[in-house]
């Protein structure tokens, strides 16, 4: 009656031993009775490289009122993001994921947010491209997609994970303090620690479940990035610390 599609009598066990086995795969839910070359026509489909473009905002608006002007790039924000940094004293200009560095900068903001966002970051050549022109500027902080355009804007590579970090419960090692924090993640890239070799940028955060990037820091301009959701902790706060350090940055401590 909703238009919701269900699975019913299917071995969830032999799936996950599958994927177990191959990593993540590419999958189709169909009616019982399509023909299996039918099946397999969807499943050779070309991978959807757009979903940024379909989920971005089509124009400019505003959030908020603080002392604090923050330039938000959208490549798929979610609105809980958007109130966390307004809670920490800031006005917001969110952009499209199509502005240009110059229209960015042109609303003379204190500092940059680079948001999360579905898809592969070698996909946006030109949002890269962009990034490449606002680092030095001002103080950028970015997340899940955001860490990974960051990564690549500054020569370092991605890299597609046999298995993704889905759920509310990933802990994250903050190398500084030593601190473990449980997060909330969701993406299936991840940044290549080889590629960070004489580039400038520093581990900050660690998965301890398979040891991957969950954080960097950049020694040769203002910022910092993390692989995770820092609004949706599963903790009260827990994650606070990192609004700070960006409002911190912007402000010139």
């Amino acid at each position: 009656e909703q238009d919701i599609p269900t699975l019913a009598g299917v071995d969830t066990r032999a799936i996950t031993r599958k994927i177990r086995n191959h990593g993540v795969l590419q999958g189709v839910i169909v009616p019982a009775e399509m023909p299996d070359d039918e099946v397999q026509k969807l499943l050779d489909l070309p991978a959807v490289r757009n979903q940024v473009e379909q989920v971005t905002t089509p124009e400019v608006y505003t959030m908020g009122e603080g002392k604090l002007h923050v330039a938000v790039m959208d490549f798929g924000i979610k609105r809980n993001i958007l109130k966390s940094i307004e809670a920490f004293g800031c006005r917001l200009t969110v952009f499209p994921a199509s502005a240009t560095a110059e229209e960015v900068l042109a609303c003379d903001p204190d500092g940059i947010f680079l948001s999360n966002g579905p898809g592969d970051p070698k996909d946006l050549p030109e949002v890269i491209e962009n990034i490449k022109k606002l680092i030095g500027k001002k103080p950028i902080f970015g997340i899940c997609l955001g860490h990974q355009l960051m990564a690549l804007a500054n020569g370092a590579d991605t890299y597609k994970m046999k298995f993704g970090h889905r759920g509310i419960n990933q802990p994250v090692k903050y190398l500084a303090t030593g601190r473990i924090y449980i997060s909330a993640q969701n993406h299936g890239y991840a940044v290549d620690e080889k590629s960070l070799e004489g580039k400038g940028i520093n581990i900050s955060h660690i998965s301890m479940n398979d040891g991957t990037i969950e954080g960097l820091e950049y020694t040769k301009h203002p910022t910092f990035t993390v692989q995770y959701h820092p609004e949706a902790c599963p903790g009260p706060g827990d994650h606070d610390y990192l609004f700070k350090h960006f409002v911190d940055m912007m402000e010139g401590r």
